[in-house]
């Protein structure tokens, strides 16, 4: 049976990487699409593992040929989901996690509608700027300017169908999985795998 899709949305610094990074850990039915983009990689970025790094010639040639299901462009950087790969994933049995913001969102939930949306959200916009601090990736001026786009991303979270504050870690990675399980186990999923045994 094809798997399922998942989108996680999360403002900058709310710890939507590392959930995601965690669940991947626990469950082996869970893939997550490697986007691609034009930014620069991070420290400790490999290409194809993070992200698939390219060039903006690259992808505009790419979104030009119908290979995205979603773009966007977010602090003059793209960013964009490869429909063939999610597509290859989801045959396989896999459900694919979509880690995008809420523009994306709304492109895939036009194509996919029964797409499950999760909103990661932290404690408090304290909390986020300390955590946008910690990580030390940024200059004053650029976690501002996060700050600034994280209340804004924060203003879609009512699109989405679930929201999970990442306060503790670990009671977050649990309600994340929890999402995944309960959806999987919906009678419309699971009918395919019980009919035929149970003569239905």
């Amino acid at each position: 049976m094809p798997g399922q899709l998942f989108i996680i949305t999360a403002p900058s610094g709310a710890g939507k990487s590392s959930l995601i990074k965690a669940l991947l850990a626990r469950d082996p039915l869970v893939k997550v699409s490697i986007s691609h983009t034009t930014r620069s990689p991070r420290p400790g970025e490999e290409n194809g593992l993070a992200y698939h790094f390219v060039s903006r010639d690259e992808f505009i040639s790419i979104r030009d040929a119908g290979g995205f299901l979603e773009w966007a462009e977010v602090f003059s950087n793209f960013y964009g989901t490869s429909q063939h790969a999610i597509t290859t994933l989801q045959t396989q049995g896999y459900d694919v996690i979509l880690e995008i913001d809420w523009q994306g969102a709304r492109q895939v939930r036009v194509l996919h509608p029964d797409a499950v949306g999760i909103f990661i959200l932290p404690p408090s916009l304290d909390t986020l700027r300390q955590r946008l601090l910690t990580r030390a990736q940024d200059d004053t001026h650029t976690i501002e300017r996060r700050l600034a786009q994280a209340q804004a991303d924060i203003s879609h979270e009512n699109e989405f169908d679930y929201a999970i504050i990442n306060d503790e870690f670990p009671e977050a990675v649990q309600d994340l999985a929890a999402i995944v399980r309960a959806r999987r186990c919906l009678r419309q999923y699971q009918f395919p795998r019980y009919s035929s045994a149970l003569a239905l």
